[in-house]
C-alpha cells in the first residue's frame, strides 16, 4: 500500500483502473451483476419523477395556460406584423440595417439574403418563423438579463446561479418538452417558450460576464459620484459592459433561431421549420435542403449584423441608409399596386427537382458503394467498439468466430507493449494502452459498472481532487440505480466515438492552420459557416446519402461538433509567446520540434478547452440525431415527448446532462491542471 501511495497520482490512477478492470473481467463469470445491474436492484426513479412532476405541474398548470394564452396575444401581432409588411420594405430595411452596421458588404448579404427567401416561395413561412423569434427573443433577453445581474448583485447565490446555468445549457432541448407540453398544451406558444428557455442562459452568462469586467476605477468613479446602486448599475456598469452583454444578444438571437425546428415539433405552426419536418418525413430531400437554407441564410444574416453590433467598429453613412428606406417604401407601393404578394412561386423549385433527381441518379450508381462504406465502417469499427470484439467478431461481419483463445492473445499482445512502454519510461501510457484494449475487447455498451465508476472517479481525482471524485461517483450513481444505465452506455459511446473523431480531425486541421495562414483562411469561412446552421439541418445532407442510422447519426453530430476543435487548436498553437518560439529557434530546434515541443505544451489548456466544447456539442446534438434512428438516452427523450411520459423525459435527459456535466468538470480540471504547470 505504501508502495503504490508513492507513484505519481496519474499513475496511481491508472493502475488502480486497470486492476480493477482486470478483477471485474476475472470474476464476471461468477458475479454478472458486475456488468449488467439488476433490474430488481434499480429504484423507479422516471415513475417518482413523472408522479412529483405531474402533481407539481398540474397545481399550476391553470396559471400556465393563462400565461400561454397572454403571450399568443404578442405572437399574434408580430406575426401579423411581418406578414402583412409589404416585402419590399422588409428587404429594405434590412438592407438599410446592414448598410449601417457594416457598409456595401454587409447591406449586399442583407439584400441578397433576403432575396434568396422571397425566391424560395417560403416567404410566409419564414415570417412565422421570425414572429417566433421576435417574440422568443426579447423574453429571452429579459429573464437572461435579469439573472446576470441577479448574481452580480448577489454573490452569495452566483454559485448556485452558474450551476443552474450549467443545467439549462446541458440538459437536452427535447427533454424539457414534454413537461411544457403538459403546462401549455400543443401549440405555437410552446414552441415560443422553449426557444426563450433555451436562448437565456447565454444572455445571462454574457451580462454576468460583462458586469464582472467593469474595470474598478470605472466602478469607484461611480461611487464617488454620489450615484445610488440602481444609478450605478444602470447609468455606469451596464453601458461599460455593452460590447459583451451584445455578444450575449448574439448568442440569444443563434440559440432561439436553431429552436426553430424543434419548436415546430410541438408548435404545429405553418412556419420554416415545419416545412423542413414535412419535406423531410417525405424524403423530398430537394425540398428539404431548400427550406434548410432558408433557416441557414437567415441564421447568417442574423449572426452577422448582430455580431456587428457587439463590436467597436465605425457606423456608415445614415443617410445611405435613409435612401435605401426610400427606394424601399416606393418598391413597396409599386408592389401594392402591381403585385398581389409576394410569389407563392419557387425561383428554385427546379433546382430542388434537380436535386432529388440528381440524388435518385447518384444513390442507384453508387448506393452500392455507399452502402459498403457504411456496412464495413459499422462492422469493423463501431460495432466492436459499441458490443466489443467477443460479440461483434461474427461469421457475418468479420468472417469468423471470435474465441476466448484469441482474447488471451490481444490481451497479451496489449500487455507486451505496455511492458515495453513502461520499461521506456512511460508507465502511464502502457496503463492506458491496456485499459484502451480492455474496452475494445468488452466493448463501451457492455463496461462494468465498477470499472467506470473507478475510472472516472480516479480521473476527476488527478484532474481536480476529492470533491470532483465524489461527485461524479454519485452522479454516475443516480443513473445506475435509476435503470437508465444501459441507454446511457449507448449515448456514452455514440458521442465518444464522435468526439475521439473529432478531436483527429478538428485536431490535425487545427494545426494546418495554425502553420498554414492560407488553409485558415479557406477553412476560417467553413467554420463560420457551421456554427451558424441550426443542428436540425446537419440532418438533411447525411440522410441524403446515407439515410438512417448510427452512421448518419455519428456524421451530424461530428459536423456540427468538430468546429471548436479546430478552432482552439489553432488559437492554442497560433498564440505561442513569442519569446518562446524565438527561444527554440536559437537552440536549432526544427520547425517540427517546436510545433511537438514548445507549441503543443503551451497550447494544451486552450486545447483541453476546445475538446470541451466539443463534447458538449455533441451531447447537444445527441438528442437531435434520435431522430434518425439512434439508441440510447436521446431515443429515450423523444419516446417519451411522443408518449407524454414527463418522467422518462426528465430522468433521460437528466442523465444526459450528467453525463455531459461530468465530462465538463473533468476536462476543465485537466486544463487547469495544465495551466497550473505551466505558471499560466
Amino acid at each position: 500500500m505504501s508502495a503504490l501511495l508513492k507513484l505519481s497520482p496519474g499513475l496511481r490512477a491508472a493502475l488502480i483502473t486497470v486492476l480493477t478492470g482486470a478483477l471485474c473481467l476475472a470474476l464476471e463469470p461468477v458475479a454478472p451483476w458486475l456488468v449488467k445491474w439488476p433490474a430488481d436492484w434499480t429504484l423507479p426513479a422516471t415513475e417518482w419523477v413523472g408522479a412529483a412532476l405531474e402533481w407539481l405541474l398540474g397545481g399550476i398548470k391553470p396559471l400556465a395556460r393563462w400565461f400561454s394564452g397572454l403571450l399568443g396575444y404578442p405572437m399574434a401581432w408580430a406575426n401579423a406584423a411581418l406578414t402583412q409588411t409589404p416585402w419590399p420594405l422588409i428587404i429594405g430595411i434590412t438592407t438599410a440595417i446592414g448598410w449601417y452596421l457594416g457598409g456595401l458588404a454587409m447591406a449586399a448579404l442583407g439584400f441578397v439574403g433576403l432575396s434568396f427567401v422571397l425566391t424560395s416561395g417560403y416567404w410566409q413561412e419564414s415570417m412565422n418563423t421570425l414572429s417566433l423569434v421576435a417574440v422568443s427573443v426579447p423574453l429571452a433577453l429579459i429573464i437572461g438579463g435579469a439573472i446576470g445581474i441577479l448574481a452580480n448583485e448577489a454573490p452569495r447565490i452566483k454559485p448556485a446561479v452558474q450551476g443552474v446555468l450549467d443545467v439549462m445549457q446541458t440538459v437536452p432541448t427535447f427533454a424539457y418538452l414534454t413537461p411544457l407540453l403538459l403546462l401549455f398544451g400543443f401549440g405555437p406558444v410552446v414552441g415560443l417558450i422553449a426557444s426563450a428557455i433555451y436562448a437565456a442562459p447565454p444572455m445571462a452568462r454574457n451580462v454576468l460576464l460583462g458586469l464582472e469586467r467593469v474595470e474598478s476605477e470605472i466602478k469607484e468613479a461611480a461611487v464617488m459620484s454620489g450615484g445610488t446602486r440602481a444609478q450605478q448599475l444602470f447609468l455606469v456598469e451596464i453601458p461599460s459592459a455593452s460590447l459583451q452583454i451584445m455578444v450575449g444578444v448574439n448568442q440569444c438571437l443563434m440559440a432561439a433561431l436553431s429552436m426553430v425546428i424543434i419548436a415546430a415539433v410541438i408548435g404545429g405552426n405553418n412556419d420554416i421549420g415545419w416545412e423542413v419536418l414535412l419535406q423531410m418525413r417525405k424524403a423530398n430531400f430537394g425540398p428539404a435542403l431548400l427550406a434548410g437554407l432558408v433557416i441557414v441564410v437567415f441564421a447568417i444574416v442574423i449572426d452577422r449584423m448582430s455580431g456587428a453590433l457587439a463590436t467597436e467598429r465605425k457606423r456608415y453613412d445614415p443617410r445611405v441608409a435613409y435612401g435605401i428606406l426610400a427606394l424601399a417604401i416606393l418598391a413597396a407601393l409599386l408592389a401594392a399596386r402591381f403585385l398581389p404578394g409576394p410569389p407563392s412561386w419557387s425561383l428554385f423549385d427546379g433546382a430542388a427537382q434537380w436535386v432529388d433527381d440528381g440524388l435518385g441518379a447518384f444513390n442507384t450508381e453508387h448506393g452500392a458503394k455507399l452502402t459498403d462504406f457504411k456496412n464495413n465502417t459499422m462492422f469493423f469499427a463501431f460495432l466492436p467498439l459499441r458490443i466489443g470484439l467477443d460479440d461483434a467478431v461474427l461469421p457475418f461481419t468479420w468472417g469468423f468466430q471470435w474465441t476466448n483463445a484469441m482474447s488471451l492473445w490481444f490481451f497479451g499482445v496489449a500487455g507486451a507493449l505496455a511492458g515495453v512502454l513502461w520499461a521506456t519510461g512511460r508507465p502511464v501510457a502502457g496503463l492506458m494502452l491496456l485499459i484502451a484494449a480492455g474496452v475494445i475487447e468488452t466493448g463501451v455498451a457492455n463496461l462494468p459498472w465498477p470499472f467506470l465508476f473507478v475510472a472516472l472517479g480516479a480521473l476527476g481525482w488527478v484532474s481536480a481532487g476529492r470533491n470532483l471524485a465524489v461527485m461524479v461517483v454519485v452522479l454516475l450513481s443516480t443513473i445506475l440505480l435509476s435503470g437508465l444505465w444501459e441507454p446511457a452506455m449507448l449515448s456514452l459511446y455514440l458521442s465518444g466515438i464522435s468526439v475521439f473523431a473529432c478531436a483527429i480531425v478538428g485536431g490535425l486541421l487545427g494545426v494546418l492552420c495554425a502553420i498554414s495562414p492560407l488553409a485558415w483562411r479557406f477553412i476560417r469561412p467553413v467554420c463560420d459557416m457551421l456554427q451558424t446552421i441550426p443542428l436540425f439541418v446537419f440532418l438533411i445532407p447525411v440522410l441524403m446519402f446515407f439515410q438512417i442510422g448510427e452512421f448518419s447519426a455519428f456524421l451530424a453530430i461530428c459536423l456540427y461538433a468538430i468546429v471548436p476543435m479546430i478552432r482552439y487548436t489553432r488559437h492554442g498553437l497560433a498564440n505561442t509567446p513569442g519569446d518562446l518560439v524565438e527561444a527554440a529557434v536559437a537552440s536549432g530546434a526544427t520547425p517540427m520540434q517546436i510545433l511537438r515541443d514548445v507549441r503543443a505544451p503551451y497550447a494544451a489548456p486552450t486545447i483541453l478547452l476546445g475538446l470541451n466544447q466539443t463534447i458538449l456539442y455533441a451531447f447537444a446534438m445527441l438528442v437531435i440525431a434520435a431522430l434518425i434512428g439512434t439508441t440510447g438516452l436521446g431515443q429515450s427523450v423523444f419516446l417519451a415527448i411522443g408518449q407524454a411520459d414527463v418522467g422518462l423525459g426528465i430522468s433521460a435527459g437528466a442523465a444526459m446532462a450528467i453525463l455531459a456535466l461530468i465530462a465538463d468538470r473533468l476536462v476543465q480540471g485537466l486544463a487547469e491542471e495544465r495551466r497550473r504547470a505551466l505558471g499560466l
